[in-house]
């Protein structure tokens, strides 16, 4: 037993994470994968939680967990999105938390971009297994497993699911934040017209993480209503009404990147815009260099012609009178174009 130590050892067998077990005495152990073997629902409600892409986890959800080899394959399947099946009294879930680990990808500008990563849930009246990619880290469950250890935890599988969908919506809500934060930010720079084309990438940054965000949280919102609302048996009141609480916390935070995405979309609009007021201001100016040196041009290439009859060909002041002429010309140019604001 870890007892209240923080440090929590984890994956020290192949495929496993760890797996708890909460004794009808309130005590919790870990166990190894012998244990798991040795385990009876007599002993007290077990929590296994496994990588899901590891070779030695899938061999034994497939031939050791007493999963039937069909719903075993539905458990290991690629599909994320979230949902809940039913399997007579057992429930195949699949929700999606948040990957804050050192290793996660990071985006163009060098920040970690926080990954919302899948978590496969299989419940029985006294067995949960829940399993997650190797390369992806959950603090959802490893909050969870710290308070089970420190005797906080739940010691039922319906307030485990229900602290699990918990956790999981809170850090979802906090990744909300961090959005909402980066999409004022910007806010800021585009009123300050700050039109750096570096700027679209923060923009596209926060669009893609919007969509992300909201690409899952719908069908977790109706995972959660379908879990809330399952006839299970072993799925208590208590753990009902947290799940209730669970599913109204999320749809504000629907509601919530609903409002960022919209906000983001003007952003981008408004950006777009000042790019788009920049180039016009350029094409403008160079608009109005040309109309100051066409005029003299087209004089000095009349002048230029090989033919007789030039004006001026035999007047000493003909060069003076003709800069006068142009420097009068541009002049009257200059102040139609102030007088029209293009300059």
């Amino acid at each position: 037993t870890m007892g209240a130590d923080n440090n929590l050892s984890a994956g020290d067998e192949p495929g496993l994470r760890f797996a708890v077990v909460m004794g009808a005495d309130g005590k919790v152990r870990d166990l190894t994968w012998a244990g798991i073997a040795q385990w009876r629902p007599a002993d007290g409600f077990l929590w296994i939680h496994l990588e899901r892409d590891d070779p030695a986890a899938q061999a034994w959800i497939r031939e050791k967990s007493g999963i039937d080899p069909q719903t075993a394959g539905l458990l290991l399947a690629e599909e994320s999105r979230p949902r809940v099946q039913d399997f007579d009294d057992d429930m195949l879930i699949v929700l999606r938390g948040v990957n804050r680990s050192a290793a996660a990808a990071a985006d163009a500008d060098g920040r970690a971009r926080t990954q919302l990563v899948p978590v496969h849930i299989w419940a029985e009246a006294a067995r949960c297994i829940s399993l997650r990619d190797t390369a992806h880290s959950l603090d959802a469950l490893r909050d969870i497993r710290r308070s089970l250890l420190l005797g906080k935890g739940p010691r039922t599988i319906g307030a485990l699911l229900a602290l699990i969908a918990e956790k999981l919506v809170d850090h979802l809500g906090e990744m909300t934040d961090e959005l909402e934060a980066a999409v004022a930010e910007i806010e800021d720079k585009v009123c300050d017209n700050r039109g750096d084309p570096a700027l679209r990438m923060e923009i596209s940054s926060a669009r893609r993480g919007i969509v992300q965000l909201r690409r899952y949280l719908s069908p977790q919102r109706d995972a959660l209503y379908r879990l809330q609302h399952d006839d299970t048996s072993w799925l208590d009141a208590d753990a009902r009404h947290r799940l209730r609480d669970v599913s109204e916390r999320l749809v504000r935070h629907i509601e919530d990147i609903d409002e960022l995405r919209s906000r983001a979309t003007i952003l981008n609009e408004d950006f777009t815009n000042l790019l788009t007021e920049g180039a016009l201001r350029a094409s403008n100016r160079l608009t109005a260099l040309a109309s100051l040196v066409l005029p003299p041009s087209l004089f000095a290439a009349m002048l230029g012609v090989n033919v007789t009859g030039i004006p001026g060909a035999d007047d000493p002041y003909a060069f003076l009178w003709f800069c006068l002429l142009i420097g009068g010309v541009t002049l009257a140019i200059w102040g139609g174009l102030k007088w029209l604001k293009w300059l």
